[in-house]
C-alpha cells in the first residue's frame, strides 16, 4: 500500500483560482444509445421471437452493449441496457401500460444499479426492483427496491447545467456489490391508489438498466473488499479521517470544545485504514489553526469550527477526465442541505470510496451531469469526503436539490435512513463539517435563512423560502430525502455544529 499523502487547503485553492468562475456552456455527453454497436445488438432485438430466442438475444446484447466504452476511461466502466415489456399478468387491466425489466442474464462485474429514462422532466411512477448474483457464484440476491428518485436530486431547472446538456431522469442509484448477473423490473402504478379501476401512469420512454463498474481506487488491490469498522482501538461510533501528525497537543485540545476533544482523542486509531486505502487528506487543523488560516480582520470575533480531515477527489480516485473541466460557482454559502444517497447500507467503509466512484460515474455518464452532484459525503464510519470539484472552501454550485442549489452546499450521508439509524460517526460528521464550511461564510447553523426557490415540486420559481441553516433535503423538495430516521438528528446536528463553532 502506497504512504498516505497529506495536501493543503492552500494548494488546492490555488489551483482552482486559475481556472474560470463562470459556468461555461457545456458539451453534451458521449452518446448514451446503442447506435454505436453493430447491427445484431440493436436494442429492438428485445422482444422479438420466442422466449428462448429473446433470452439468447438480450445476453448478446447484454456483453455487447458492456464493451461500449471510451479507451479514454481506464478506471470502470458502464453497462447500459434498454428496456424491454415483460409478459402481462393475467389480472392486468386492459389498456393499461406494462410493465417493463430484463430477464435474468449475465453481465461483465458491477457493484451499482440504476434505471435513466431520455426526458429528465419526467417523472417514473412506479417501482423499480433488482435482483444481482455475486461474481463468481450462483447466488441471486432477493428483489431490492430502487428509489424512484423523480428529479429531486439535479441541476436547477434553466441552469447551465441543465439547459447545456442531455440530462436525463434516473432512479437513485443503489450499491449492490461486486455483480456479475442481474435482473429487474419496473411496474407503473396507478394514479389513485385508492381506487383500483385506475389506469395506471405510463412509464417514461427510453428506460435503461445501467450497470457501473466503479474500477479501482487509490491503493485497491482486486479481491479486497472489506475492512474493520471502525479502526480498531477507535470508540464505538468515533471514526475521523485525521492524520495523527495534525492532532492538536493536549494544551491546544483542552481548549477546544468538549466534541472536538473527543474526536482528536479518535484521530490516530483511523490513520492506518486510512494509509491502506491510500486516501489523499485535507488535514484537519484546530479552531485556533483554522481562525489563523483565514487571514482575519483585526478585533474579528468570527464562529468558524476546526477545519475537519477532508479525503480528497484523489483520495477516493476520481477519474478527472469523466467530469467537465471547468468549475461553476454560487456568490456565498447560506444554507447546507443533508441529503443520504440511497445507495443501501450494504458497504463497509473501505468499500466507500469504490461507491462514490460508482455514484460519480453514475451521475456524469449514465444522468448526464457535469459532475458529482454533491458537494460533500460522509460514510458510515464519519470520514468526509470532497464532493464536486472546484475547491472545498469554495460555493461551488453543485447539483444537490433541486430548486435550491444557488448559494447552497449539499452533503450526502452514504446509505439508505428511511427505517436505519445513522451511525453517531456519520453525524458528528455533519456537525464538524458544516461548522467549519458555514463558518468560513458566518452562518449560525442553528439560524434561519431566507433562500429564493429555482423551482421544485414544493415551491415555485421565485418564491421565498424561510429555512433552517442546515436544513434536510425534504425542506426544499417533497421527498423522503434524507430519510425520517437522518432527518430526525438534523437538530442534534445544528446544536453540535453551533457548540464547534464556539456559539
Amino acid at each position: 500500500m502506497r504512504a498516505l499523502l497529506v495536501t493543503s487547503v492552500g494548494v488546492t485553492c490555488a489551483a482552482a483560482l486559475t481556472l474560470p468562475l463562470a459556468t461555461p456552456a457545456a458539451s453534451a455527453p458521449a452518446p448514451h444509445s446503442a447506435s454505436a454497436l453493430p447491427p445484431s445488438t440493436s436494442p429492438a432485438s428485445p422482444g422479438a421471437g420466442p422466449p428462448s430466442v429473446q433470452a439468447e438475444a438480450t445476453t448478446r446484447e447484454a456483453l455487447a452493449l458492456s464493451d461500449v466504452r471510451s479507451a479514454a476511461e481506464p478506471a470502470g466502466s458502464t453497462q447500459s441496457l434498454p428496456l424491454a415489456p415483460l409478459a402481462a399478468p393475467s389480472n392486468r387491466v386492459a389498456g393499461a401500460p406494462a410493465a417493463q425489466g430484463l430477464p435474468q442474464r449475465d453481465a461483465r462485474p458491477f457493484s451499482l444499479v440504476g434505471v435513466v429514462w431520455d426526458d429528465a422532466e419526467a417523472e417514473l411512477h412506479g417501482t423499480v426492483q433488482v435482483r444481482t448474483r455475486a461474481t463468481g457464484t450462483t447466488r441471486w440476491s432477493d428483489w431490492q427496491d430502487v428509489e424512484t428518485h423523480n428529479a429531486e436530486h439535479a441541476a436547477d431547472l434553466g441552469s447551465a447545467e441543465r439547459e447545456g446538456r442531455t440530462v436525463r431522469g434516473a432512479t437513485a442509484p443503489l450499491w449492490v456489490g461486486d455483480s456479475d448477473g442481474v435482473e429487474v423490473r419496473v411496474r407503473p402504478e396507478a394514479r389513485d391508489s385508492q381506487d383500483r379501476a385506475a389506469t395506471p401512469v405510463p412509464l417514461p420512454e427510453g428506460m435503461r438498466l445501467e450497470l457501473v463498474d466503479p474500477g479501482e481506487g487509490p491503493g485497491e488491490n482486486p479481491g479486497e473488499t472489506s475492512a474493520p469498522e471502525p479502526a480498531r482501538g477507535a470508540p464505538a461510533g468515533r471514526a475521523a479521517a485525521v492524520p495523527a501528525r495534525f492532532a492538536d497537543t493536549p494544551a491546544t485540545a483542552a481548549a477546544l470544545p468538549e466534541v472536538l476533544t473527543a474526536e482528536i482523542a479518535a484521530a490516530s486509531a483511523v490513520n492506518a485504514e486510512l494509509a491502506e486505502i491510500g486516501a489523499t487528506v485535507i488535514p484537519a487543523l484546530s479552531r485556533a489553526e483554522t481562525l489563523e488560516s483565514m487571514e482575519l480582520a483585526p478585533g474579528a470575533k468570527p464562529y468558524i469550527g476546526p477545519r475537519p480531515g477532508i479525503i480528497t477527489r484523489k483520495g477516493w480516485g476520481a477519474d478527472e477526465k469523466l467530469r467537465e473541466k471547468n468549475f461553476g460557482y454560487s456568490k456565498t454559502v447560506k444554507a447546507a442541505f443533508v441529503h443520504h444517497s440511497a445507495t443501501g447500507n450494504n458497504y463497509t467503509c473501505k468499500q466507500a470510496p469504490s461507491v462514490l466512484r460508482s455514484i460519480y460515474r453514475y451521475h456524469v455518464k449514465s444522468s448526464g451531469w457535469r459532475d458529482f452532484g454533491y458537494n460533500f459525503a460522509v460514510d458510515k464510519c464519519g470520514n468526509i469526503y470532497e464532493g464536486r470539484a472546484g475547491g472545498v472552501t469554495k460555493a461551488v454550485l453543485g447539483a444537490h436539490t433541486l430548486g435550491f442549489n444557488t448559494n447552497t452546499m449539499g452533503i450526502a450521508v452514504l446509505g439508505s435512513y428511511g427505517s436505519t439509524n445513522p451511525p453517531a460517526a456519520a453525524v458528528t460528521a455533519v456537525s464538524k463539517l458544516t461548522a467549519w464550511k458555514l463558518g468560513l461564510f458566518g452562518r449560525n447553523p442553528k439560524g434561519k435563512i431566507t433562500l429564493v426557490s429555482g423551482g421544485s415540486n414544493k415551491y415555485k420559481a421565485g418564491v421565498k423560502v424561510k429555512m433552517n441553516v442546515i436544513s434536510g433535503h425534504r425542506d426544499g423538495f417533497a421527498t423522503e430525502c434524507p430519510g425520517a430516521r437522518l432527518y430526525k438528528k438534523l437538530g442534534k446536528a445544528r446544536t453540535s455544529s453551533a457548540k464547534l463553532q464556539g456559539r
